[in-house]
């Protein structure tokens, strides 16, 4: 499991984002892009030009309906195109009110007025005093990124082999991303005590999706909470707090832990492991660079199998310097353990026959 900050190192961050951040509603008739020297601002009136995030500039590259690679070999190459692209397209479309979110003088993200914001201090408020009170529980890593906030836990009370030597425990993941990239998630997770690895179960996950009703803005585009808004945070904080509880399920648990068993149960033959690995790759979304860390950790381990496999995704999760990404292969981990096995004795079949044709 990749290592990001200390609970208290995400803790302060947490509360600096909370107090830095600021919300606008802005009509896109009132909004320009502008280039200064290649550095491309968004432009709101009455305020100062402010940068943009790589995330900001998908949202409204997709929002006006330009085709993302255009849009980047524009930021890359021609800045003054890409300004006049977004404009013209700014006036031609029909106005619409749109949630700006900024943080440190920067537009983080464009958002539908009807963006549910449920921040991260508010889902950290709620989960961490129901950890706090799980006996032995222990925030095993967390960080917050630009797109998200991860909080790791792992609760030895659910604690179980999947063979001799090779213990595993529960634990659960709690995530939200502020900037429109995904729901308040909470998921269980499986933790490898031989290797720390983190495995995530996103088929047990709970999810409450950032939708709700139309935002008001105050003076100056500046977007408050209402009381109908803060009770219907109130009543969203119960839910992810009983999610939290239930992601520690004990017979989940032992459920998940015969998965990984059986798992070991389906073998790889040596000559085509290195095929096998590169087609599981294709299937479960990781990339060619990556399959070359995946195939190195699975031969380290030696275990020849989907479990194997499994594991050297969850291993090589460590290796990646991102921690989103590293937290994507922790749930691609699971997905190859739990590939239907009509799809893995496929994917056998496949790589003997491309082995056999290669020889």
């Amino acid at each position: 499991m990749k290592q990001g900050r200390t609970l208290q190192e995400l803790a302060v961050e947490i509360e600096r984002q909370n107090n830095a951040k600021k919300d606008y509603l802005v009509s896109t008739e009132a909004l320009r892009m502008s280039n200064d020297n290649g550095y491309t601002t968004l432009d709101i009136p009455g305020m100062d030009p402010m940068g943009l995030t790589d995330v900001a500039h998908s949202q409204i590259g997709a929002y006006l309906e330009i085709p993302s690679r255009y849009y980047q070999r524009m930021r890359d190459s021609n800045p003054d195109l890409l300004v006049e692209n977004v404009n013209g397209w700014l006036e031609r479309t029909p106005p619409a009110s749109r949630m700006v979110r900024t943080l440190d003088g920067r537009a983080r993200a464009f958002l539908s007025d009807k963006y549910r914001r449920i921040d991260n201090v508010q889902v950290a408020e709620a989960v961490l005093p129901i950890i706090a009170r799980m006996p032995g529980a222990e925030v095993k890593s967390c960080e917050i990124t630009d797109n998200k906030m991860y909080i790791k836990v792992v609760n030895p009370r659910l604690t179980e082999n999947v063979s001799v030597g090779d213990t595993v425990q529960g634990g659960i993941l709690i995530s939200n991303s502020e900037i429109g990239l995904g729901s308040v998630m909470v998921t269980p997770l499986i933790y490898r005590l031989v290797c720390s690895n983190g495995m995530v179960i996103t088929d047990g996950q709970v999810r409450k999706n950032h939708i709700g009703r139309t935002n008001e803005s105050d003076v100056d585009y500046s977007i408050l909470r209402s009381e109908t808004i803060e009770a219907e945070d109130k009543a969203f904080i119960m839910m992810l707090q009983d999610a939290v509880t239930a992601a520690t399920d004990e017979a989940m648990f032992r459920t998940r832990v015969k998965e990984l068993q059986d798992s070991k149960d389906a073998k790889i033959e040596p000559v085509i492991a290195h095929k096998v690995v590169e087609l599981t790759a294709k299937q479960v979304g990781i990339t060619q660079f990556e399959t070359e860390g995946v195939l190195g950790h699975l031969i380290a381990g030696g275990d020849l199998s989907l479990y194997g496999i499994g594991n050297a995704v969850t291993r090589y999760a460590q290796d990646v310097s991102s921690y989103d990404r590293s937290t994507d292969l922790e749930a691609i981990g699971y997905r190859v353990i739990s590939l239907a096995p009509a799809l893995f004795n496929n994917i056998l079949s496949n790589a003997r026959k491309e082995v056999i044709d290669i020889k």
